[in-house]
């Protein structure tokens, strides 16, 4: 019989991104829906012999820790076969060693869908379903294919060492169509589709994590799916858990997808990215409108059972319609970059990048020293660790290439856009951490510039205001100028010392200043408290910008760490910056109040943040922590961890998508896409 080329599926994991399709009104009279239990016959085709399908994937349920989901139905009603058991799989919440056979018999076609990191190889999967599933499916046998088929994926792992004793194939009956193929025919047998680098005990202590936690919760794409009445019937707490979880995931698919459009537009240009980008713009309102929601959540006004209910949906169905409109661009987004055909280009212009950055490391270590040796800690705190991250990630980027290389050099370019991709991603974010210290040194110097002028002022504002107090008691303005005096003589010991921290020092002055003109607006002319605010606007967006910045970069290269809290309080104070320099022209007043608390929440977000990278690192097991593992002891894979290239949806307790499309998780590399609907392999076809 003819094997399909395996480039049909070999890619499948890592480049061909399949758009779910979420909105479209289909009348479909088999739509995918979530399983409830492992053997389906909704077209009633079993018959009897509906134990034997359930004893067969019991048992390869017990011998292989593989759960497999068989579902017949009539039709697929004009949904791709392979689509088809891929929505069927995210709307079941299926986890890292599950795997869906969908068989529609009246259109006489058949898929199966399993995730990127399904311990069979897309070889020994496709072998399965031409020797093993298709003859039977031919014949009508439908038991026989479902038999057959938990027989020979145990077959395939007791080969690739899997737990238990392997046992020969066929069915329980001997019906025909082809026997299971014997082991010794499987020579790829349970080989994992991960990075070649991704070896040894990390492989073995990530799969053990996942193993315990096969039922990942819901990704974006299932929770855009699910219906009203399926939220309605969760528990508040499982709402929030998963709103959280999708939030996260989110951030994180849009954060890749920005690296990845990136990409495409150095190459492109913007014409060719327009979609892209609109798509990614969609995408970002949806997660801002998310994260402003999980704010009000979060603040000090609590909300009554019901509305805190309808605020948790609401974050779920917005994060939903982020991945779609990520994800129904993914097709072309691939088609665009075509990285399999193009891998030795990508290799080529990645080792160009990387020999730039590494010769940036140096500069980058001396900035940093000089910063730290001239400023306190607070002053360095978001880029302290910037240069040996970026180390990490130069690391890593030599590792990806030269299995990149190796593959190009057997002829297995599929193979080398893994390597290529993970390495693309590592010096995009090594770029970044060493930008990042460069960054930190123009606001530092550009906030220490500004401090003398600022500082006068507030002498200024100081002395009138005093004058007025002399006219009589105003207990408000004499708090306010109390503080404004304390907190310029604070800042001038701390320049008289010269270990002053210029943008804190910056924002700090401000708001006392602020507080000052706000005491005395009933003292002064419209008009002139119009003129200070504005000026006083001026040094807040330059503290609130740097401040979100730093954050938002130290978020983005750490994201395998950093949990929702940080990033709704980050993404708040985005909103607010973004409405004070709205305001500024018009209402500097109101704009300033927006500046400062665009300030205030970027100060929360990188405490929020640092303390989850923190627990992150820590040698004590934790939540983020990977079995047997301790500070430093990860090599440059941890970098990559910590970066959101690699595991995090392990380090996240199972979750995302795998290679993650516009987003990060799994084992793989992210590119283009949402967060929940790319992480999946599969084939099939007719019968």
């Amino acid at each position: 019989m003819r094997v399909r080329a395996a480039a049909n599926v070999g890619l499948a994991g890592w480049l061909v991104l399949v758009a779910l399709v979420l909105a479209a009104p289909l009348a479909r009279a088999e739509p995918p829906a979530r399983l409830g239990t492992q053997v389906v016959d909704r077209a009633g085709v079993l018959g009897d012999r509906l134990g034997d399908v359930q004893d067969a994937v019991d048992a390869l349920a017990q011998e292989r820790n593989v759960s497999l989901f068989v579902v017949f139905v009539r039709t697929f009603s004009g949904v791709p076969a392979r689509q088809w058991a891929d929505q069927t799989a995210a709307a079941s919440d299926l986890g890292l060693n599950d795997i869906v056979l969908a068989v529609a018999v009246d259109d006489r076609a058949y898929a199966y869908s399993v995730d990127n990191q399904f311990p069979i190889s897309d070889d020994d999967l496709a072998a399965v379903a031409t020797q093993d599933i298709e003859p039977r499916l031919r014949d009508g046998d439908w038991a026989g294919a479902a038999v057959g088929a938990a027989r020979a994926y145990a077959d395939v792992l007791a080969a690739g060492g899997g737990s238990g004793d392997g046992s020969g194939g066929g069915t329980t009956d001997g019906s025909t169509g082809g026997g299971s193929t014997s082991t010794t025919q499987r020579s790829s047998a349970a080989r994992l589709v991960v990075p070649a680098l991704v070896v040894g005990g990390l492989v073995v202590g990530g799969l053990a994590l996942v193993g315990s936690r096969r039922r990942r919760p819901p990704g974006p794409a299932a929770a855009g799916g699910a219906g009203a009445d399926e939220l309605a019937a969760l528990p508040t707490e499982e709402l929030g858990r998963r709103a959280s979880t999708l939030l996260i995931e989110t951030d994180d698919a849009v954060k890749t997808s920005e690296q990845e459009l990136q990409f495409a537009f150095a190459e492109f240009g913007a014409a060719a990215v327009a979609p892209f980008q609109r798509a990614l713009d969609d995408a970002r309102a949806a997660l801002a409108a998310s994260f402003a929601l999980r704010q009000q959540l979060d603040d000090a006004v609590p909300e009554d059972e019901p509305t805190r209910r309808g605020m948790l949906v609401d974050i779920i169905k917005r994060t939903g319609e982020a991945n779609r409109r990520l994800d129904e661009q993914v097709d072309a987004f691939d088609a665009l970059r075509d990285l399999a055909a193009r891998a030795p280009e990508v290799v080529a212009a990645v080792e160009t990048r990387q020999s730039a950055a590494a010769a940036r490391v140096p500069q980058a270590q001396a900035e940093l020293a000089a910063l730290t040796h001239d400023h306190p800690a607070s002053a360095v705190r978001s880029v302290v660790g910037n240069v040996d991250q970026a180390v990490e990630r130069l690391a890593f980027v030599e590792t990806s290439l030269a299995q990149a290389r190796a593959s190009l050099a057997a002829g297995k370019n599929g193979e080398a856009v893994v390597g290529a991709r993970a390495a693309e991603q590592a010096v995009a974010q090594a770029e970044a951490l060493l930008d990042s210290v460069g960054r930190a040194r123009t606001d530092i110097d550009d906030a220490q510039a500004r401090l003398p002028g600022l500082l006068a002022e507030t002498d200024a504002d100081v002395a009138a205001a005093r004058a007025a107090l002399a006219q009589g008691p105003r207990p408000a303005l004499e708090g306010a100028v109390a503080a404004a005096a304390a907190a310029a003589a604070a800042i001038r010991q701390d320049l008289a010392a010269g270990r002053v921290d210029p943008v804190a020092a910056l924002r700090r002055l401000t708001e006392a200043d602020a507080a000052v003109d706000r005491a005395m607006d009933e003292l002064r002319e419209a008009q002139e408290h119009e003129r200070r605010a504005r000026a006083a606007l001026d040094q807040t967006l330059l503290g609130a910008r740097s401040r979100i910045a730093a954050v938002n970069d130290f978020i983005t290269t750490r994201r395998g760490a950093v949990g929702a809290t940080a990033r709704t309080r980050l993404a708040e104070a985005q909103r607010h910056l973004d409405q004070a320099l709205g305001l500024a022209v018009t209402d500097p007043v109101t704009a300033l109040t927006e500046a400062q608390t665009a300030a205030a929440l970027a100060e929360q977000a990188e405490q929020l943040a640092h303390a989850d990278v923190d627990r992150w690192q820590s040698p004590v097991p934790g939540p983020g922590s990977l079995p047997g593992t301790v500070p430093g002891s990860r090599g440059n894979l941890g970098g990559a961890i910590l970066g959101g290239i690699l595991l995090d949806a392990i380090l996240r307790g199972g979750g995302g998508r795998g290679g993650g499309g516009f987003g990060g998780g799994g084992w793989s590399p992210g590119s283009f896409g949402g967060s929940g609907t790319s992480g999946r392999r599969g084939g099939g076809g007719r019968f």
